[in-house]
């Protein structure tokens, strides 16, 4: 079984992935992927370059997350042209790494991809697990986690899918507004229905 694994930004996506990784599931992490590709020299980050200015490359070669993320967070135009270079790289190489798992005699494979309903990656996956959590406490989290304005959190939180509209589209969601314990045991019998074990 495929699941993909989303939520929005600091809806404790990557708390619940831990979870699963500590529970023996295989993990292909968009995020993790998504700075493979880019990384110093790679064709894609000249590309980035050519299209977002020298500033966006640090002294050491590496791409500047922050320059990029300021360009392109204010600009839906510019983010887009981003996303239309990056996602076929990241595709591929995920669908690779996926590929791996289940040649390795993986039974459960989890796809983590923060924006998998944002992205249209349904197909990639069989069932779609959401985290989700109060927009009150989604904001608290990122302006905590991240040391950003009230402003700024909202641009990010805005940047993305609202929260119920992917609550409307899981199989399955863990509301993720309480303790750790609180998240894991609805994790537990999501898997437990699901019937997905790792080996």
């Amino acid at each position: 079984m495929i699941i993909g694994l989303t939520g929005s930004i600091a809806s404790g996506k990557s708390t619940v992935a831990t979870m699963l990784r500590e529970k023996g599931y295989p993990i292909v992490d968009a995020d993790v992927i998504a700075r493979q590709v880019v990384e110093p020299d790679s064709p894609l980050l000249i590309e980035i370059q050519n299209s977002f200015g020298s500033d966006v490359i640090q002294q050491d070669g590496s791409l500047n997350r922050e320059k990029l993320g300021a360009i392109v967070f204010g600009d839906a135009g510019k983010r887009s042209q981003l996303n239309e270079m990056m996602h076929p790289a990241i595709r591929a190489h995920m669908v690779r790494q996926k590929e791996e798992y289940l040649r390795q005699g993986y039974q459960t494979v989890i796809m983590d991809i923060p924006l998998l309903f944002e992205s249209k990656l349904h197909s990639y996956v069989e069932k779609v697990l959401v985290v989700s959590v109060t927009k009150e406490l989604q904001k608290q989290r990122l302006i905590a986690r991240n040391e950003l304005s009230e402003q700024e959190a909202d641009a990010r939180i805005a940047s993305q899918l609202d929260m119920t509209i992917k609550e409307q589209g899981a199989d399955a969601v863990i509301h993720n507004n309480g303790t750790i314990e609180e998240t894991e045991k609805q994790l537990v019998e999501i898997l437990r229905k699901w019937k997905a074990i790792p080996l």
